[in-house]
């Protein structure tokens, strides 16, 4: 029987700390660390690119969960990094797996930070991807380069990832057009799309995350692979470089002519090197 992909993986639910989280799981179930994907900025299930999601299930089991408050999740939306991270501590013990991978894009990258710092022992690896430290370079800023991308899009009848994930070079353009394609593959049971009371929460959680000191990273042994492209516009490719530099365990990856989505831009490239880095 074929293994189900993404686009077929079916919706769940499972309780933890007073919250019914929405997740799906598909891939490798026997065995191996499971990896655990966090989203993006606004992101809900249905966000992940199929290609990415599917590359790392033919050898990893795969888990990707709505945070509270987001998507079919339950509860009132996190307004901090941190509350952010605990929600993923109470799913992550909920599933029962005492050590995971994780692979954070975003918004979702910061919530990985975080959590190696309260949690070390839970985590074996972690996959950063457009995303920057506590306190990193235009962080703060992401609210206003999103509106203003949202008014983009409005004005061309575009969806803003189109302007916030990719460069305006043909490939950027063709490659952005191609992900969003990707996005509407699955055509049943889809999320439930994000509320503006959810996204504004989160807006106000970058906001801070941007304003903060500086965290000690160096208390994160762990290996991690580092992921952007070199122009992203949202999370400043700056920071990648400076994780890369107070991360003592990291490798670097930087994709030219991509912006944010850099690993969707790249994904034929990214999902091998992405195996390869989990099973070393």
């Amino acid at each position: 029987m074929t293994a189900p992909r993404w686009t077929q993986a079916p919706n769940r639910t499972l309780e933890a700390g007073g919250v019914r989280f929405a997740y799906r799981e598909l891939g490798r179930q026997h065995g191996g660390t499971p990896v655990v994907f966090l989203n993006h900025l606004a992101a809900v299930l249905d966000n992940w690119d199929p290609r990415v999601v599917d590359g790392l299930a033919t050898r990893h089991h795969v888990i990707v969960f709505d945070n509270r408050g987001i998507g079919a999740s339950t509860g009132a939306p996190a307004d901090s990094i941190e509350q952010m991270a605990l929600d993923a501590i109470r799913f992550i013990q909920a599933t029962g797996f005492a050590l995971v991978d994780l692979f954070g894009f975003s918004m979702g990258g910061m919530v990985a930070q975080e959590i190696a710092l309260r949690e070390p022992q839970r985590v074996r690896r972690m996959i950063l991807a457009g995303t920057g430290p506590a306190g990193g370079a235009g962080i703060s800023r992401v609210g206003r380069i999103a509106h203003l991308d949202l008014l983009r899009g409005l004005h061309t009848g575009q969806d803003p990832k189109q302007f916030l994930f990719f460069t305006r070079t043909p490939s950027g353009i063709a490659a952005g057009k191609a992900f969003l394609a990707r996005l509407q593959e699955r055509t049943q049971h889809r999320d439930r799309a994000i509320t503006v009371r959810a996204y504004l929460a989160q807006l106000r959680a970058l906001k801070a995350w941007g304003r903060q000191p500086p965290a000690e990273l160096s208390r994160i042994r762990q290996p991690v692979l580092i992921v952007n492209g070199d122009q992203d516009r949202m999370v400043p490719s700056s920071n990648s470089h400076e994780l890369a530099r107070r991360l003592p365990n990291s490798t670097l990856l930087i994709y030219p002519d991509a912006g944010h989505g850099g690993v969707f831009q790249h994904h034929a490239d990214f999902t091998p090197k992405a195996l390869a880095f989990l099973a070393n």
